[in-house]
């Protein structure tokens, strides 16, 4: 038997009608969340790892699984803020958890600083009752960060925004195992 031979058979019209009913009847559910009441109780977090030149973002899922949101670009303060908040109102989060930087002896540095401000800055602009706010020690994991891209084949000095997604997605597992325990 030749190579040329073989084929896949064929669907049926009729095979292929009946797939695309299940995907539409399935589909509400995706669109709607998840039907599991405990899922949906969970509370939704966003974390920031906040560097110089991008904010990047992480969102916690059902069940504490975390996942990379994407990254903002810098400009001014009062933008980023804004920015934050639509990013945070968009995934219907219930609260923010900023990472803030320390060096090695546990002390505060001119990044700490910086961040705290920024954590000023967004406690100012948002009503308390809407948005919690938390802060975690976000450190070295910008280098923990890189690590990780560099197992999964990733260069991180040709794409310094997943280094900063993968970081806020090391401070919100941080936070969710220190809230946990």
């Amino acid at each position: 038997m030749a190579v040329a031979d073989l084929r896949w058979p064929k669907l049926a019209a009729s095979n292929r009608r009946r797939s695309t009913r299940l995907y539409r009847a399935c589909r509400p559910w995706c669109v709607r969340g998840c039907p599991n009441p405990v899922m949906a109780d969970q509370p939704k977090l966003i974390a920031l790892d906040l560097g110089e030149r991008r904010i990047g973002l992480a969102v916690s899922g059902p069940v504490g699984m975390v996942l990379p949101a994407g990254h903002i670009v810098r400009t001014k303060l009062a933008q980023d803020v804004q920015q934050v908040i639509a990013a945070a109102t968009e995934r219907n989060a219930t609260g923010i958890v900023v990472g803030i930087p320390h060096n090695p002896q546990r002390q505060t540095d001119a990044a700490a600083k910086l961040a705290r401000g920024f954590i000023r800055a967004l406690r100012k602009a948002i009503a308390e009752d809407l948005l919690a706010i938390y802060e975690m020690d976000e450190g070295f994991t910008s280098v923990e960060a890189e690590g990780l891209l560099r197992e999964s084949g990733v260069q991180p000095s040709r794409d310094r925004a997943s280094v900063d997604e993968t970081a806020a997605t090391l401070i919100l597992q941080r936070y969710l195992a220190s809230v946990s325990d």
